[in-house]
């Protein structure tokens, strides 16, 4: 057997268990205390005797108490014999987790040898400390004879490990062995899906069986069900175990340690999750002889298969392959209620409590489940309930050890309850869930306020959407749909993008978070998955949707679709189901929550109506109307919130405007300790600049450019004005000056 890896003298770091490897640096631990040099078979015995974790020391103990041989008796004889024994220096050597050499004395590795002889011959992946102390009991290992003398004899040994329903290895699991000990989590069991799973169990032949659904609804806790159902002699009759090939031991070996799963589930079941692994071609994430071992046990009866996967890895890996499609049935299994992850989370409620040292309170528990139902999309119930539980009593936990409460005028304490887990959904989300504190009323109330101090001449759009957003924040919104969606529209430069903004901002506190989609760019059918997600096996399905990623991410935001008009009738399907369902599903089978999130479509459509001052405004609205209802479908304009108008600017607001952007510019100078006036006459310059008012407010932007801050650099580099100073910008006969009194005071933009 190959004991060495690639580096000579060196024993292969992936041949010992993690539980041997730790026993193997205890023991040179204790080198140095025993005065030794070279690590020998009696020192890692002794390493077994002291160490009760070691698979070892259990065996021991049981061997010992079968022959009648007393246990302290045997631990000092080891002991002194560790003392005793010397061993020469060696060139083979185990490397610590410190990254120091160990040399390991003949002896040991004929006990390795062994040991890794015997793990083989089990299909095991890793060798032991069991393997090890058969390894021991070598006619050429010193140790032998104190071990013979106790009735520890080779043949005793492999007789235990044959009979030994251990139920952990390094290789498997038993969940069967695991709940006869009493050391499995109590599950909630899901009865209509364990009375359909049963029934295909018992089914004479061709009973295997793949649980399909999103990762996080509970398939592989429906299998630990089965466990203790099994236990409890309410099982499928005929199988006695559920075996689970451990995670480890597949990437490191995924054959031998199918083979041990296998051999280990004889009689019984092997669970194995996301089966599509081992199969699909050059996609496969294990070795082809993986896949192919496991595939014979489809056509077998020995071992009953029960994998778990995903919509799309049974529909592009599993479900066309005869050979498993043939012989196996397909259980769907969907996520569970809110009222029934309340209960599964009232099952786990005491490991909660004990886990975290704290009091949960019982309506705590159907709260989460609702909230992580409606706000944590990105995964389904229950997992996302279970997760947040775990993050609210971390929460709490911290709270009360810094001292500072969670809630509002309350002080910290170790209970948990239902206004915690809402500030830790806020917390995960940024949605603000929680309970409308003094000052955020006062915020809310005065949203038009707020939001019409970047917004001139929109007060109709400024207050219809401040409606939707109050309305949501109170909760009397339809949990299924957005908070909104507008359709905003009217000519450019009219403030359509900037009150999306102005929004974002209020909502969330920066207007960076709104997700913007310019719809030129969608104008062809298969644009849908650039939006969702390709499917599974066609080009970008690995890149997801450049909207419900987004939204997955960042659920309580704004979403800009700009132009809408120029989409592609199949995209507008797509936002179609988004305003009415308030969700999409995208190409990874993943269903995205739109619920928080407020929609806004914007089009010049019925611009040139609006823009016209001739046209009586009653009349120009129709008009737009009339234009927006022949391009888009009823049933595409009935599920819309609002159609908001954007009305023509006219000169004062335009005068408003060019206040508001000459504030920004002051901003920029101010970062250079400079203050920036621009005087009245100045400013009506400026608006006289504008050449094109029917495009709204767009040109002063470029007009400010122009004429104040590609000047105002020149002359800042000409003059380099001292820190303090005031920079006034004056009209006079050839446009805008700078005078050269620096010292003028400031006055209000």
């Amino acid at each position: 057997m190959a004991l060495r890896e690639r580096s000579p003298g060196t024993l292969d770091p992936k041949i010992p268990s993690k539980e041997l490897s730790a026993a193997l640096n205890a023991a040179g631990a204790r080198l140095i205390d025993l005065n030794k040099q070279v690590l020998t078979p009696e020192t890692l015995l002794l390493t077994f005797v002291e160490w009760e974790e070691a698979n070892a020391h259990s065996l021991l103990k049981d061997l010992l108490k079968t022959r009648g041989y007393q246990w302290q008796r045997f631990a000092g004889e080891v002991d002194g014999l560790a003392h005793e024994r010397v061993a020469p220096d060696v060139d083979f050597d185990w490397v610590n987790d410190d990254n120091h050499r160990i040399p390991l004395s003949d002896e040991l590795l004929i006990v390795l040898d062994e040991a890794l002889t015997l793990a083989r011959a089990r299909d095991e992946v890793y060798v032991g400390s069991e393997h090890a102390l058969a390894g021991m009991t070598h006619r050429r290992v010193s140790a032998a004879r104190l071990l013979e003398r106790h009735g520890i004899t080779e043949r005793a040994v492999q007789e235990a490990l044959v009979g030994r329903s251990a139920a952990r290895s390094a290789t498997t699991t038993d969940f069967v062995a695991l709940a006869r000990q009493g050391d499995i989590t109590p599950v909630h069991f899901r009865e209509d899906l364990l009375r359909d799973l049963i029934g295909l169990l018992t089914l004479a032949s061709d009973r295997h069986v793949i649980l399909v659904g999103p990762d996080g609804v509970g398939k592989r806790t429906l299998v630990y069900s089965l466990a203790l159902l099994i236990v409890e002699g309410k099982g499928p009759p005929g199988l006695e175990n559920v075996v689970e090939i451990n995670e480890g031991a597949l990437l490191d070996n995924a054959k031998l340690a199918v083979r041990a799963g296998l051999r280990r589930a004889k009689g019984g079941i092997l669970c194995v999750p996301h089966l599509a692994r081992f199969f699909g071609g050059f996609r496969a994430e294990f070795p082809e002889a993986a896949g192919k071992e496991l595939m014979k046990a489809f056509f077998e009866d020995e071992v009953v298969v029960v994998g778990t996967a995903t919509e799309a890895e049974y529909a592009e890996r599993l479900q066309p392959s005869a050979a498993i499609n043939g012989h196996a049935h397909a259980l769907r299994v969907e996520a569970p209620s809110v009222g029934e992850t309340a209960a599964i989370l009232d099952v786990l409620k005491p490991r909660f409590e004990a886990d975290y040292g704290l009091t949960i309170a019982a309506d705590s528990l159907k709260e989460t489940a609702r909230l992580a139902g409606r706000y944590l999309t990105t995964t389904p119930l229950p997992s996302s309930a279970v997760h947040l539980l775990h993050r609210s009593c971390v929460t709490v936990k911290m709270s009360a050890r810094s001292g500072l409460a969670v809630k509002s005028d309350v002080p910290a304490d170790q209970t948990l309850d239902a206004e915690d887990v809402m500030v830790t959904v806020s917390q995960l989300t940024g949605i603000p869930v929680n309970k409308l504190g003094a000052d955020e009323r006062a915020r809310y109330a005065h949203m038009v306020e707020h939001l019409s101090q970047r917004i001139i001449g929109q007060e109709e759009a400024v207050l219809a959407v401040s409606r939707a957003v109050k309305t949501a924040r109170v909760g009397l919104k339809d949990p299924k749909r957005p908070i909104g969606s507008f359709f905003f529209l009217g000519p450019t430069g009219v403030g359509k993008t900037e009150l999306a903004k102005a929004l974002a901002e209020f909502m969330v506190g920066t207007e960076d978070s709104m997700i913007v989609l310019d719809m030129s760019e969608y104008q062809d059918e298969n644009a849908i998955s650039r939006l969702i997600g390709a499917p599974p096996g066609y080009v970008g399905y690995e890149e997801g949707g450049q909207l419900t990623d987004h939204v997955a991410a960042m659920p309580y935001s704004v979403v800009l679709f700009d132009e809408v008009e120029k989409a592609h009738s199949r995209v507008l399907d797509v936002l179609l189901q988004m305003m009415e369902e308030g969700r999409l599903t995208d190409g990874k089978g993943r269903t995205v929550s739109f619920s928080e999130t407020v929609i806004i479509l914007t089009s010049n459509i019925g611009g040139r109506y609006l823009i016209d001052s001739s046209l009586p405004s009653a009349f120009a609205r129709e008009a737009a109307e009339g234009e927006l209802r022949r391009h888009f479908r009823p049933e595409f304009l009935n599920r819309l919130t609002d159609i908001i108008f954007f009305n023509r600017l006219g000169d004062e607001a335009l005068q408003q405007i060019l206040g508001l952007l000459l504030r920004k510019e002051n901003q920029l100078v101010a970062e250079r300790g400079l203050d920036l006036v621009v005087d009245d006459a100045a400013q009506a310059w400026l608006l006289k600049q504008n050449e094109h008012p029917e495009w709204g407010a767009r040109p002063l932007r470029r007009i400010l450019q122009k004429h104040i801050r590609e000047p105002l650099a020149d002359w800042l580099l000409a003059e380099d004005p001292p820190a303090g100073s005031t920079v006034l910008v004056a009209a006079s006969a050839r446009g805008l000056a700078f005078p050269k009194d620096k010292t003028q005071p400031s006055r209000p933009l």
